[in-house]
């Protein structure tokens, strides 16, 4: 009987070329190839599990809109950014980015599963912030000193695509320190690549005394399939809360009827809806932007039609604002 691969070989083996995807999913006479300088500062990622969804033969399907490599990337668009929040001047410590009173974000790492082309830090600088040893100690020295903060986010990149036993080390890290009381993950791996959720990863979760926040990101009801369910119910039967966040996107989900079902399949993935993101305004990703009057018309109207704890909250991020600008 064959052997079922591991999450990190799934990973390894993720499609990194526009034609060998459109091959795969048997587009190749209806899309044609991006220009390959579209994918040299920010190259195709897509593992299989995550591809092995979308509709083959089907060029308008929303979850591959969200990863194939286009020629408007290339397009230069006034008021875009290589680095549209200013992240590069919050950094106080090479990793760490301190903005909002009472917690702190960690770039663990570079590395993600999944290149999403709307990526705002498609363009940051991983090597100079990616977590190394002695970044770590001086980061936990940092977290002794400033008292007031009792959130860490574990970002990237994508947290997750560190081993387990790294995790572990962290999680124990911070589960020494008095002062920091919530340890939260944001990740896209659990949506991409589910079996990383293993029991390993859980019962490190589980057995700290820190509580545990797992926000996901989704953004189309049909990136939920069974494995996906499975790998989140998982994280919740060992009492990890689970949120999600979005990002609104022109062609991909800016319709009530897909904003709508999105809410639903995360509630029957026990998840609940967290933030509505605009884009940022980042270089490369201006055709994917969705006008702010027309993202406020979606969500009252998304309002209208479901219960309020399925309504995530329209956000957008502005640089040096020490919370999110809620739009609605």
């Amino acid at each position: 009987m064959r052997t079922k691969a591991t999450w990190q070989q799934q990973l390894a083996k993720a499609i990194r070329d526009p034609h060998a995807l459109l091959q795969h999913l048997k587009l190749t006479d209806q899309i044609k190839l991006p220009d390959p300088s579209a994918t040299t500062t920010f190259a195709c990622r897509a593992p299989l599990p995550y591809v092995n969804r979308i509709e083959k033969g089907n060029p308008h399907d929303p979850l591959l809109k969200q990863i194939l490599p286009l020629n408007e990337e290339l397009i230069i668009t006034p008021g875009y950014s290589y680095d549209p929040l200013h992240e590069l001047q919050q950094n106080p410590i090479e990793g760490l980015l301190h903005k909002y009173h009472g917690r702190v974000l960690i770039t663990l790492t570079g590395a993600c599963a999944i290149h999403c082309r709307y990526c705002f830090r498609r363009h940051f600088p991983y090597q100079n912030h990616s977590l190394s040893n002695t970044r770590w100690q001086k980061i936990l020295s940092y977290l002794k000193q400033e008292q007031t903060i009792h959130e860490v986010i574990l970002s990237g990149g994508d947290p997750l695509t560190l081993k387990d036993a790294q995790l572990q080390q962290i999680v124990t890290d911070l589960n020494a320190l008095p002062n920091i009381t919530t340890v939260r993950f944001h990740s896209r791996l659990p949506i991409v690549i589910p079996s990383r959720i293993t029991d390993t990863l859980c019962q490190t979760l589980s057995s700290t005394r820190l509580r545990c926040v797992m926000v996901i990101h989704c953004n189309h009801a049909n990136e939920i399939d069974p494995d996906v369910k499975n790998a989140l119910a998982q994280l919740q039967q060992h009492r990890v809360s689970l949120l999600n966040q979005s990002v609104l996107l022109k062609g991909i989900n800016d319709s009530l009827g897909q904003l709508t079902a999105l809410s639903h399949a995360l509630h029957q993935a026990h998840v609940l809806p967290y933030y509505l993101h605009l884009t940022d305004a980042t270089q490369g990703t201006a055709h994917f932007t969705v006008e702010k009057p027309q993202a406020l018309l979606l969500i009252d109207q998304l309002r209208q039609q479901l219960p309020g704890y399925l309504v995530p909250r329209l956000a957008q991020e502005e640089p040096f604002k020490e919370a999110k600008t809620i739009l609605f």
